[in-house]
């Protein structure tokens, strides 16, 4: 999510989400911290969708709960995945402003003009904005693939001609900047599609992004061709697909298409599941199968998976986990390291190289990817010929201005990330995390006494119970005697109360646990006075 100001407007390009890592137990999303505007929200005069994708959209539902008539602005099938998503949190829906390629819309100082981009999903735009301080170019995510399925490519020709205008603030796509030459052509991936169906003797399961709608269309050409069914697996994939054949973004051939209840009634051999969960998500419909838990889909030795995406950054664990569910079963795995049945939706090296000869621009802004990323796009800007002080690097909350044709770091805000755990959103704080990963790694101990409120002798307990590595309670029958011991000690020096009690019982378990274990799991300590 990135906000520009000029003249006390405010403009929003993307409101995306991130997805929980293992260090994030009980989060299901983390939103942008949307606190250094929320007193300014009337001052936002729309926010504009550069394409469909969870990471630039997935947020904005929960930025309408804060002001819910911001206008949108975003291609025909990115606002409709938006809607989408509006009605599943039961939000009215605000005014749309559906642009494409070429077109050029005023809200208040900004004048917006837009570029198409190719992408791993269809119809994405890179944003021109034009205001008194200077032009910008927001690139979006972006690739340069030449023969794209949809045979959309991007348009250096525009990115050529604002060049020759004068772009004093390039924003890139660094996700990719580590990787040399040219990101690999989508068309590439049907031949490696067509032979692993042909090796298939039994049911193929295909997990993708629910938005990947060229590899769902590889998919059913790939299924027809074989003499197959194909059937969705998964809400999201189901929801995505509707809106994209309704727009007319997915072609699906007549009769391929079936309900998967259907579909199990078939041989195995004319089977195809595609399904979601191709990142490991504990809920996705690939997760379920993995763990015999899915509803009507049991794999069979023989079977053949495949995983159609890249492996995200933070995801290699759950992935893992489900591709070793999956080998348990029999199944035959197929995926990114083994056979080129995904190619990545950002430039690469070369592509930026290119860009950046042809855009020429005063200023650069590497964005989107993590730090390594974008410090590699950074010294590529460089290398052709970007000064090395008109190169910003900027993390999460850094304040960029552009004056006088120059960017420069002003200051920075505090913002974090914001959790939501099921229906709450924004209680979740990094302390309560905290304590949630030490319960999930180093456990969790109860102890419950019983003290004489006159005598502050123990009368009853201690009770000790412990969850998450030492499940046989009698382990801790040698720590009863110290932490009796202890509190007698305390009441005989007077003065104790139920508080001070309750410390002292934590500090006995935990250097005694810390001792013997080599573990600092929570401590709950329970002194009742009776």
């Amino acid at each position: 999510m990135t906000v520009f100001e000029y003249d006390d407007r405010l403009l929003i390009v993307d409101c995306g989400v991130l997805f929980p890592e293992d260090h994030h137990p009980g989060v299901d999303l983390i939103l942008p911290d949307f606190e250094p505007i929320r007193d300014r929200l009337d001052k936002v005069e729309a926010l504009v969708l550069t394409h469909g994708h969870e990471d630039h959209i997935g947020a904005t539902p929960y930025l309408l709960r804060e002001r819910g008539d911001i206008p949108l602005v975003g291609s025909e099938l990115t606002l409709a995945f938006v809607g989408s998503k509006l009605r599943e949190h039961r939000l009215k829906e605000t005014v749309h402003h559906t642009v494409a390629e070429g077109e050029t819309i005023t809200f208040g100082p900004f004048v917006l003009e837009f570029i198409a981009v190719n992408h791993s999903i269809p119809d994405a735009l890179a944003v021109c904005i034009r205001t008194g301080a200077g032009v910008v170019l927001h690139t979006g995510d972006f690739k340069m693939d030449q023969l794209p399925l949809d045979g959309r490519i991007t348009d250096l020709n525009e990115f050529a001609r604002l060049g020759d205008e004068g772009v004093d603030l390039f924003m890139t796509d660094s996700t990719n900047a580590e990787v040399p030459g040219f990101t690999t052509s989508e068309k590439d991936i049907g031949p490696v599609l067509d032979r692993v169906f042909a090796k298939s003797s039994q049911r193929i399961i295909v997990a993708s992004f629910a938005s990947h709608i060229h590899r769902i269309q590889q998919i059913l050409d790939t299924a027809v061709a074989h003499n197959r069914k194909a059937a969705y697996v998964g809400r999201s994939m189901v929801r995505n697909m509707a809106i994209a054949k309704e727009l007319g973004y997915l072609h699906v051939p007549a009769g391929v298409l079936v309900d998967a209840k259907e579909l199990a009634d078939l041989p195995p051999e004319r089977q195809v599941l595609i399904s979601t969960g191709s990142q490991g998500e504990p809920m996705s419909a690939l997760s379920r199968i993995a763990n015999r838990s899915h509803a009507f889909v049991n794999l069979e030795p023989g079977d053949t998976v495949v995983l159609a995406s890249s492996l995200i950054p933070g995801n290699e664990n759950a992935v893992y986990r489900v591709i070793n569910g999956l080998s348990r079963w029999g199944a035959n795995i197929v995926h990114k390291g083994n056979a080129m049945v995904h190619v990545s939706g950002h430039a690469s090296a070369g592509e930026l190289l290119y860009c950046y000869n042809i855009v020429k621009p005063r200023n650069v802004l590497p964005i989107h990817g993590e730090i390594r990323h974008m410090r590699a796009n950074a010294e590529l800007a460089i290398a052709t010929g970007v000064p090395r002080e008109r190169v910003v690097m900027a993390e999460d909350g850094v304040v960029v201005d552009l004056v006088d044709g120059v960017a420069t770091i002003a200051g920075k805000v505090e913002c974090g990330y914001v959790f939501v755990d099921g229906s709450t959103v924004g209680d979740i704080t990094e302390s309560k995390l905290k304590d949630r990963r030490i319960l999930s790694e180093e456990g969790f101990i109860s102890v419950i006494v019983v003290v004489d409120s006159v005598t502050g002798k123990v009368s009853a307990g201690p009770e000790i119970h412990a969850r998450g590595f030492a499940e046989d309670d009698s382990t801790f029958d040698a720590l009863k005697k110290p932490i009796i011991e202890a509190l007698a000690s305390a009441a005989a020096e007077g003065g104790a109360d139920s508080y001070q009690m309750q410390q002292t019982v934590r500090r006995i378990v935990g250097r005694w646990v810390n001792k013997t274990h080599r573990r600092r799991p929570m401590i709950i300590p329970v002194v009742i006075e009776a």
